[in-house]
């Protein structure tokens, strides 16, 4: 985690990308001392290509799992939403921003349903 002001914080989050492979896998969070706060994905809700079935949800998701960590305090649903992204990426899952040679193409719907899917899988055992 690291802690900046709103511009330097947004410069930081464009050069993770890089480290990440896309913006689409960056959560974000602003948080007050008492750790309540507003969760989103860096790249916010991407107007630009919205609707299109194009856009990387693990971000949004990631971020879900972030407030259940810091705000909720619940770590236990975290770690499984988290479980499931990496189990996801694993199978060789990509959406467009992060895809390559040898991996899956799938959309905006598909990502969210393998993630629902990978994670009801941990929830049963």
């Amino acid at each position: 985690m690291v802690v900046t002001g709103n511009m330097f914080g947004d410069i930081l989050s464009d050069a993770a990308a890089m480290l990440t492979g896309s913006i689409g896998m960056l959560p974000s969070a602003s948080l007050n001392a008492s750790n309540q706060g507003l969760y989103e994905p860096s790249h916010g809700s991407a107007p630009d290509i919205a609707g299109q079935g194009i856009a990387n949800p693990l971000a949004t998701i990631l971020s879900a799992a972030m407030m259940l960590r810091f705000s909720l305090n619940q770590p236990e649903a975290a770690d499984r939403i988290e479980t499931a992204v990496k189990s996801v990426l694993a199978s060789g899952l990509r959406t467009t921003d992060i895809w390559s040679q040898g991996t899956t193409k799938v959309g905006t719907q598909q990502m969210g349903d393998a993630v629902v899917a990978a994670i009801t899988k941990t929830t049963k055992g």
